[in-house]
């Protein structure tokens, strides 16, 4: 349900909304299982890094007792901690286990596959170029994997003047919140350099980011202003504000209906939205009612998402040894019934994160 005009903004005609947009699966996943983790401990809970990048989200887990750290030995012996979605390096996963009571490891699957991808062709001899943002956490946790073999290579600088040991054994892989346009790019120039370079059978850019990268494409092609909701730290989301700017739209960043301004609404018709994959669609409901479009919303779908990522490991057989061992409070299950563990495909980070402070 669309609100009045809350703002005295200039008036839109009508805004273009983006599907897919928000949260996707690792997100998900990630903002649930820390969710567990406030409920079944005390706090202050400890988490690696933000949990996703997003302030509004890092704010709400703040407020129900989540500590955020950017050392683990920042961490108390004996704490509970959990791991961001972006994935960490092999020696804060060890020096977490040797601090921490419980270690939650809520790395994104697609992350893992990157990972994993580094370590083999590290072993296998290959120098291992890596197209993703220094000082990106995801691109932190990932050079750490194989240093020795790894050489980071930023998108908008290429190769420069990077000259392989052996040209016949060059991998690429990327970091998966990059843009299409980020990657393709770095790609063709090291295919031109080295013939037999090899890349993964599927690439490793998350679906969700190339899904959002084409809805924001359709509505550039239909707006005259898009507005991006997503956190600077975002690099999904920063990657989205370029592919609208690239499509021919004024691109602009926000956090949330607050930071939109005057002056990028007069003489606009048309106002595209969407959101980055670690963005609550709640700021978005937020910045369609500051808008208060006369002919209302139009939906642009241009592919659908059904993907489903199941809680951590580790976190589904704490909880499961919980509802075996106790018979009350939110953790447990009626006997011979399925408890919220079983039932989480069902359960949304959208509902997980209403739940903190119900």
């Amino acid at each position: 349900m669309i609100g009045g005009p809350a703002y005295h903004l200039p008036m839109v005609e009508r805004v273009l909304l983006a599907e897919p947009r928000g949260f996707c699966a690792g997100v998900e996943m990630a903002i649930k299982a820390l969710t567990w983790m406030v409920r079944v401990f005390e706090p202050p809970v400890y988490c690696y890094h933000e949990i996703v990048h997003n302030r509004w989200v890092v704010q709400a887990f703040e407020k129900a007792g989540v500590v955020f750290v950017d050392d683990v030995a920042d961490v108390p012996e004996g704490a509970p901690v959990m791991l961001s979605a972006h994935g960490s390096a092999p020696e804060v996963i060890e020096g977490a286990a040797a601090r921490a009571a419980v270690v939650i490891d809520a790395v994104c699957p697609l992350v893992t596959k990157v990972h994993h991808e580094v370590r083999r062709m590290a072993d296998r001899g290959f120098e291992i170029l890596y197209v993703g943002h220094e000082g990106h956490d995801e691109a932190v946790g990932t050079v750490a994997v194989a240093p020795e073999a790894i050489t980071l290579v930023e998108p908008e600088e290429g190769l420069g003047e990077f000259q392989a040991e052996d040209g016949a054994r060059v991998a690429l892989v990327a970091q998966t919140t990059l843009g299409l346009f980020e990657w393709q790019s770095v790609l063709d120039q090291a295919r031109e350099r080295f013939p037999d370079l090899w890349t993964p059978r599927k690439a490793d850019l998350c679906y969700a980011t190339t899904n959002r990268q084409a809805a924001v494409q359709e509505l550039a092609r239909r707006c005259d202003l898009v507005l991006v909701v997503g956190s600077e730290t975002s690099s999904n989301t920063r990657a989205l504000v370029r592919v609208a700017s690239e499509s021919g739209a004024d691109a602009r960043r926000i956090d949330g209906a607050g930071d939109i301004e005057d002056g990028w609404l007069r003489g606009v018709d048309t106002v595209g939205v969407t959101a980055g994959a670690s963005a609550p669609d709640h700021l978005v409901q937020e910045v369609i009612d500051r808008l208060a479009p006369r002919s209302g919303v139009e939906l642009v779908a241009v592919t659908s998402e059904d993907e489903y990522f199941p809680l951590p490991p580790q976190l589904r057989a704490f909880v499961s040894t919980l509802q075996r061992l106790v018979e009350a409070s939110v953790t447990a299950r009626a006997l011979g019934r399925p408890g919220r563990l079983e039932g989480d495909r069902g359960w949304s980070a959208t509902e997980a994160l209403a739940s903190l402070h119900s």
